[in-house]
């Protein structure tokens, strides 16, 4: 991502923010690929129902992967995955992600996933999150991720408020030494029809730990993608498309579903990544928070990716 010069030209450019706000969030829009261009920077005529970039059409993925392929960086390093847990690093080039990516999302729309369906995402800290998460926004489906420390009673408020189709987990976690039974977890979640809109439940092999298995609607990550077509386009989305649900903690109550939607988020994620991490060509990054919050949404996939970082992913 290219964009102001907010270092050398703080002043003025903070100047135009406040100034000229339509100008300023223009100029900055431009660094992102856009298929088609927006009819006006925002619409406010609703308020509080603002509309960023009416008209605009782009595709989130192809931001966060596609594009840095095309543009010479199919060979830099994307991912570090570091699990101290099993004493594994491994690395992963921008093209291995858009490859990974672009396959679970063929299986994604091999299982019914449509755009604009939601999909829930309880998995740990492993790459196939972040491949799950850019899945869905490569073909137009709304993720909510649930941090994998949360319940069973509180993976079925999530489903059912957003009326997914679709679980994606793990058979287990690994945290400090111990499993977490994410499998578990969901069958408990969807026991004696809890969450009726469930029809898929995706279970990528992790630990190999026995799980219970329901031929009804689970499936194994590796026979969803077995056969499955690497060339899965980039869904043409609007600019105010949702790209995904998160949910308050619900610690004061119900939890709330926040929608953010495709081209104003991805541009503030981008552009606070690059200017308030200071991130520079060849730095490795690493954001210690989980993806299920939104700072691991927005500072360890969609803005870091956007920028075409190389980034730790630590379980």
């Amino acid at each position: 991502m290219g964009g102001l010069n907010m270092g050398s030209k703080y002043d003025e450019v903070f100047n135009l923010s406040v100034g000229d706000p339509k100008g300023f969030w223009s100029e900055a829009a431009r660094n992102v690929a856009w298929i088609k261009e927006w009819d006006e920077v925002l619409d406010s005529s609703n308020p509080p129902f603002y509309r960023w970039f009416p008209g605009g059409v782009l595709n989130t993925c192809y931001n966060a992967v596609d594009l840095h392929v095309e543009n010479g960086r199919a060979n830099q390093t994307a991912l570090i995955y570091d699990s101290p847990v099993t004493d594994t690093i491994r690395t992963y080039s921008y093209r291995e992600l858009r490859d990974e990516i672009a396959l679970f999302a063929g299986a994604l729309a091999d299982q019914g996933v449509i755009k604009g369906g939601r999909v829930i995402i309880y998995m740990p800290m492993i790459p196939e999150a972040a491949y799950a998460m850019l899945a869905c926004a490569r073909i137009g489906a709304v993720h909510s991720v649930i941090f994998g420390g949360f319940s069973p009673n509180a993976i079925a408020d999530r489903i059912n408020d957003s009326n997914a189709k679709v679980v994606i987990t793990a058979d287990e976690g690994r945290r400090a030494g111990r499993s977490i039974p994410l499998k578990a977890n969901v069958d408990k979640a969807l026991s004696g029809d809890a969450c009726p809109s469930i029809t898929h439940v995706l279970v990528h092999k992790l630990t190999g730990g026995e799980v219970d298995w329901n031929a009804k609607h689970d499936v194994w990550w590796h026979d969803a993608v077995d056969g499955v077509s690497a060339q899965c386009e980039p869904e043409v989305m609007n600019a105010e498309d949702p790209l995904f649900i998160l949910y308050t903690s619900g610690s004061t109550g119900t939890p709330k579903g926040v929608v953010h939607t495709t081209g104003g988020y991805l541009l503030y994620s981008a552009m606070t990544f690059k200017y308030a991490f200071d991130y520079k060509e060849d730095d490795v990054y690493w954001c210690t928070a989980d993806v299920g919050w939104i700072t691991g949404h927005s500072y360890m996939v969609y803005g870091p990716m956007v920028n075409a970082a190389s980034q730790v992913f630590f379980e």
